[in-house]
């Protein structure tokens, strides 16, 4: 039971992380490797300081690392990257899938007709 409780939590933070444009903009561009604070602040055209917050709220979900170099905050994706969320959609996936094949097995069943 707690183990279910602390899946959900993690889902819930990783499904919050996704719910804003900038923040998947984020990890669309870590996909194509680390990058400084500042250039997702200069790309996404908004301040250091409010990338920071989208880049806290995505690290709190697992999503994005982050490590200081020097005086910059390089930013990469997560070791788990969206592997829960992944889950989680495929089970659901696979869920309507059967539901529709049964769907359409009884269709064609009714219709008296084969594909």
């Amino acid at each position: 039971m707690l183990n279910r409780m602390v899946q959900q939590a993690e889902l819930d933070r990783a499904f919050a992380a996704l719910a804003d444009s900038n923040r998947r903009d984020v990890l669309h561009r870590l996909g194509e490797g680390a990058l400084p604070l500042s250039e997702l602040a200069s790309a996404a055209g908004m301040t250091v300081t409010g990338m920071a917050k989208h880049v806290h709220v995505l690290e709190a979900a697992g999503l994005v690392t982050t490590r200081k170099i020097g005086r910059t905050r390089q930013c990469s994706l997560g070791d788990e990257r969206l592997d829960d969320v992944m889950s989680w959609i495929s089970f659901y996936q696979r869920l309507w899938a059967r539901r529709l094949d049964g769907l359409d097995a009884y269709f064609t069943l009714q219709n008296g007709t084969k594909r």
